[in-house]
This record gives C-alpha cells, structure tokens and sequence, in this order.
C-alpha cells in the first residue's frame, strides 16, 4: 500500500475523494475497520479508494458521507469522480445526460450505454486497444453509474431505436447477448422508456452512418451527441440539432411499434439460448 504522504490530492479527482475520504475517517478516529463495518464494504476496497488505486461508486460515497458526518463533503465529490474516467470529449454529455427531462437515441450498431448489462458493457469496453483490466472495471463502474438517472423518482423521458441488427451482434457470449436482450424486455416495461427496432427489411439507410442522442430540458437548448470512432461531437447549435431531429423521426417512422418491438426481441433472444 502506498504510503499516506504519496498521495498528491490534486493528482485527479479521484485521488481528492481518497485524501478526503482518509481525512474524514481519521478526525473520527475510526480505522478502515471501523469504517468498513459501518458501510459494509471491505477493508481492501477502502484501502484502494483511499489510495486513488480505485474509483468509489455514488453509493459508496453516500454510505461514507452518512457515517462519517461529513455534511455532503464526499458527495459533492463524486460527481467530479465519476467523469474523470470518461474520455475529456464526452464529459459535456453526462452533464446534459444527468439534467435531461428527455432524450431520445438511435443506435445501428450496440444497445446505448444506458440500458446496456455489465456483462454486455464489459465485453465492449475490453475490446479496446492497449486497455488494462482495471481501467475496464473503471469504465464500467462509469457506465453503470450513468444508469442511476433511470431510477430516479421521476426519471428522463427515454426513446430509444435500435437497429435489428443489435439484436443479433454477437458481444461477448450466448449467455451476455440473451441477459442483454432480457433486460432490454424489462426496460421496456418501464413507463418512461419506449424502445422500437428499426427492422432489417426497412431497407433504411438513414441513420448508418452512426448514432446519436438528443437531450431536451427544461430552459435550456437541445443538446446533440453524435458519435464517431473517436473526439464524438457534443453540440447545442440549433442547426446540427435540427437535422439529426429530422434524421431520427425518419428513423422512427421506419421502425416497427414498441409492441412488435417488444415481440421481435423475444424471438430473438430464442436464438440466444439454443
């Protein structure tokens, strides 16, 4: 374990959570012990987080805040924390992501990082050239914290289209791809959440050239996230987000009902478990 002097707090902020995690613990007077039968996380996951060695989830944060009185020190903290993981290009996004009423996606190529399982997101994330097996658990910590604005008392209006081929992409194994679906079906029960697949034999061309989000909130512009392989564009400029608002209802009209929707995934994910 590195010694307490070597960690810098203005190395990142998730070495700032960590001094202010161990700075909390210590005017206590509690041990990482003590503090692990409090929050009921353990000794090693502590020492980690407070070494900047790992990232802490927003409940983890909210369970130490409790604890250690610490009046929402180390949750006005984690925001911070939670975008450091995300490349510099794709921060602006969860900002707008966090705030939206309402947003509306279209994918051709893998389900959105909101309704994705860990599996599934795991499975992406490793693809990437020259990643570490911590820097995948990082991102998909990120990933899976995103989610939260899904299961807030009144969460964001979410319209989702995916292409029928995401059905049948295979990411990662038989089992990933048939929890990936199962949870795509569970989704769409959600009173929020409306989810249509844009057929194969729709012949659609519109949206191939990559995906994107539209965000809307209340007393602010509409805000866009356009994809691409690398630097995706995050845009409010009133012309951008007019044409992908016109390209994603060309999307949307092509696709079929969330009820057929709905039944398309189910037959789908049959092929999943053969």
């Amino acid at each position: 374990m590195p010694k307490e002097s070597e960690l810098c707090p203005a190395d990142s902020p998730t070495a700032l959570f960590g001094f202010e995690l161990r700075r909390h613990r210590k005017a206590r007077g509690w041990s990482q012990l003590s503090l692990s039968k409090e929050v009921s996380y353990s000794v090693g996951t502590i020492s980690m987080i407070e070494t900047a060695r790992r990232s802490p989830t927003e409940e983890f944060a909210r369970l130490c805040d409790g604890a250690l009185e610490a009046e929402g020190a180390l949750m006005r903290l984690w925001p911070m924390v939670s975008h450091a993981s995300a490349p510099p290009w794709f921060r602006p996004w969860l900002d707008v992501e966090a705030t939206a009423e309402a947003i509306r996606t279209w994918e051709p190529l893998v389900v959105p990082g909101l309704l994705q399982t860990e599996d599934y997101a795991r499975a992406i994330l490793s693809g990437e050239p020259g990643v570490s097996p911590e820097e995948i658990e990082e991102h998909v910590t990120a990933r899976m914290e995103r989610q939260s604005i899904l299961r807030r008392p009144k969460p964001p209006i979410l319209w989702v289209v995916l292409d029928e081929g995401v059905l049948h992409r295979p990411i990662g194994s038989p089992h990933i791809m048939e929890a990936q679906l199962t949870h795509l079906l569970e989704a769409a029960h959600a009173v929020r959440i409306t989810i249509q697949i844009l057929p194969l034999d729709a012949y659609s061309t519109t949206g191939l050239l990559g995906g994107f989000a539209i965000a809307q909130a209340h007393g602010t512009p509409d805000t866009a996230y356009v994809e691409a392989a690398s630097n995706a564009q995050v845009t409010d400029w009133t012309e951008s987000v007019k044409t992908l608002a016109f390209r994603y209802e060309g999307i949307r009209s092509e696709a079929l009902s969330q009820r057929e929707s709905v039944k398309l995934i189910k037959e789908t994910r049959q092929r999943w478990t053969s």
